[in-house]
């Protein structure tokens, strides 16, 4: 009878980076109750750009103004950060986040009414984000042992789901009943445990000397010709890129939830869930990750699962009658397996970049993956997009699945050292 309760143990999420690891347990503590007041904001911001505006363009803008500065100083800030102790540059990059959403809820309760104010701020928050994710993304391999790096990045994940779900939810719920100015004040109040999280842990002074490493276009030069040159912790990035490019469905359900699946914007908001709730159920359930020592061959074939349940996402499209109930209950369990699939890749794909990576350019490497986690999605919504204009969104989805699959593999075939690779002897 004792080995059920033990086996039970080892398969629910290692939570043993919080027992041992007083640092980390703050961190992810502030980081957890701060992202859920994020998407708090993520979400209201939208409402209240369409309530100013009633324009759907106005609100797809805040993500071209979201993105831009996401992108052009992510590289930077991972520059940055591999100049300067961590731990400040995260702190002062969190206060600054502190700040603007302390104004976004200003603007709300003096009902300024200005949508010019609100894409301002908006810019501020990613130019800040761009320094604060790759500071903190770079701190967690100096504060954790690299054995526990699995575990801990799962937790985040898990948290990091929850957040995307919750998120949306709590703000509708607010919203509606408070107004915009109670879910805005949530998200400054909330983010108050990030700054405590971070002022709790210690000094992390980069591992080269004092003035050795000065941030700018050189030093970000010379983050992106390592990654030219380590065929390993390169492939995470191209693997990543078949998924999101290739196969992020997401840019399809309005329509197929219309045309295919007889619903609307609840049915959209079900096809949103099922994946988040994949993720999730992952993060739940990951306790058995961190005995993985192949974590290059499981990156391969999480993405390869994700693609092959896309594609079936897709087949079911096209195979059901329009509107049939079961139909929709199948996608949403497709997507859930997909959801799940991406989680475990991105646990994996977390762990070998900063295992692998030099302290010295840990957070360069950040940068970068921040630059390919914001605009892949985004490269991924034109390419599905473009190519349900020309084939139907079933036949994208299919097709996209597909490609995912056949590119992940090449990609495996091409770079066998990345199948290779072994956790206990980490090689770029």
């Amino acid at each position: 009878m004792s080995s059920a309760p033990a086996a039970r143990r080892r398969l629910l999420a290692d939570t043993t980076p919080l027992r041992e690891v007083p640092a980390f347990r703050w961190l992810w503590i502030g980081q957890s109750l701060a992202g859920i007041g994020t998407q708090l904001t993520v979400v209201t911001v939208g409402l209240q750009v369409y309530a100013l505006t009633s324009s759907t363009f106005s609100v797809g803008l805040v993500g071209i103004f979201a993105l831009v500065p996401l992108v052009g100083l992510g590289l930077y800030g991972g520059s940055l950060v591999d100049a300067h102790d961590r731990r400040r540059v995260a702190l002062i990059a969190s206060l600054a986040l502190w700040v603007l959403a302390v104004a976004i809820a200003a603007q709300a309760w003096f009902h300024v009414g200005s949508v010019e104010l609100l894409y301002a701020l908006v810019a501020l928050q990613s130019a800040a984000f761009a320094v604060n994710n790759p500071a903190r993304s770079a701190i967690v391999p100096g504060i954790v042992p690299r054995e526990l790096l699995p575990a801990a990045n799962a937790l985040s994940g898990t948290t990091n789901a929850l957040a995307l779900t919750l998120g949306p939810l709590l703000a509708g719920l607010l919203v509606g009943t408070w107004g915009f100015q109670a879910a805005y004040t949530v998200d400054a109040v909330t983010f108050v445990a990030a700054l405590v999280g971070l002022h709790r842990l210690p000094a992390m002074p980069p591992e080269t000397a004092p003035g050795a490493h000065r941030p700018g276009v050189r030093s970000v030069l010379e983050g992106v010709r390592f990654l030219g040159t380590r065929p390993n912790v390169r492939m995470t990035f191209l693997a990543d890129l078949c998924a999101m490019v290739f196969a992020m469905p997401r840019v399809l359900y309005p329509a197929i939830a219309a045309a295919e699946l007889g619903g609307g914007a609840r049915t959209v908001g079900v096809l949103g869930a099922g994946f988040a709730a994949g993720s999730v159920l992952a993060g739940l359930f990951s306790g058995p990750l961190g005995a993985v020592r192949r974590q290059g061959a499981f990156v391969v074939g999480c993405i390869a699962v994700y693609g092959a349940a896309v594609a079936a996402f897709g087949v079911v499209l096209v195979l059901a009658p329009d509107g049939a109930g079961w139909a929709l209950w199948l996608c949403v369990a497709l997507l859930a397996v997909s959801g799940a699939a991406d989680a475990v890749s991105a646990v994996f794909r977390g762990t070998i970049l900063q295992v692998a990576t030099p302290d010295a350019l840990r957070g360069r490497l950040q940068g970068v993956f921040i630059v390919v986690v914001a605009g892949g999605p985004r490269l991924g919504d034109l390419v599905l997009g473009s190519a349900a204009s020309a084939v139907g969104e079933a036949s994208a989805a299919v097709a996209g699945g597909a490609a995912c699959v056949v590119a992940v593999l090449v990609l495996a075939g091409r770079q066998r050292g990345f199948l290779r690779y072994d956790a206990r002897h980490p090689v770029p």
